[in-house]
């Protein structure tokens, strides 16, 4: 009877699966996106979800328990240092599990594990108002406002002369007899 045995066993005995966890929880934490196989992305989720949630309050106690999990420094300070703060208004799910086609050598499915909210980008201030791709209607906004600057430069450089913007029909091809 499998009494109290939760987690998928992914064919590893368990020291095995416990250090791929820990290696795949670095590198999601490192590099915000990993490409692993669907069950192994599903569980990792059940390991870097508690890390992610640990490192929303920066405590003595809880930077040991996840050097701990992780046995690396560098993602420790990563996890307290932005990783937190980042998630601290959010109460869960803090990764995306994306499917992906299947690996061509064995077919096993697989996905993209990435976190959810993406890293911030550095030279835009976070707080700026009416920024292109901020908000609901940003990417309409920044995509009209390209097509005004692509029209007003055509007109400037046309002067007269005929663009074909239009597109093309499509056209069937013909079946080889």
């Amino acid at each position: 009877m499998r009494h109290q045995l939760t987690g998928r066993q992914l064919s590893r005995n368990s020291p095995h699966r416990h250090a791929m966890l820990r290696n795949m929880s670095v590198s999601l934490l490192r590099h915000e996106t990993i490409r692993t196989t669907v069950p192994k992305a599903k569980e990792l989720r059940r390991v870097v979800e508690p890390l992610i949630t640990l490192g929303k309050t920066d405590s003595d106690s809880h930077r040991r328990l996840a050097f701990a999990r992780l046995r690396d420094s560098a993602i420790v300070d990563k996890l307290f240092g932005d990783l937190g703060p980042r998630f601290r208004a959010r109460p869960g799910g803090y990764t995306r599990i994306l499917r992906m086609m299947p690996r061509p050598g064995d077919s096993a499915p697989m996905a993209l594990m990435q976190l959810v909210d993406g890293p911030v980008p550095q030279d835009l201030p976070a707080s700026s108002k009416g920024a292109p791709g901020k908000g609901k209607r940003g990417k309409a906004a920044a995509k009209t406002s390209a097509a005004a600057k692509k029209a007003a430069a055509g007109k400037k450089s046309a002067a007269g002369a005929p663009e074909d913007d239009a597109p093309k029909p499509r056209r069937r091809k013909k079946k080889a007899a």
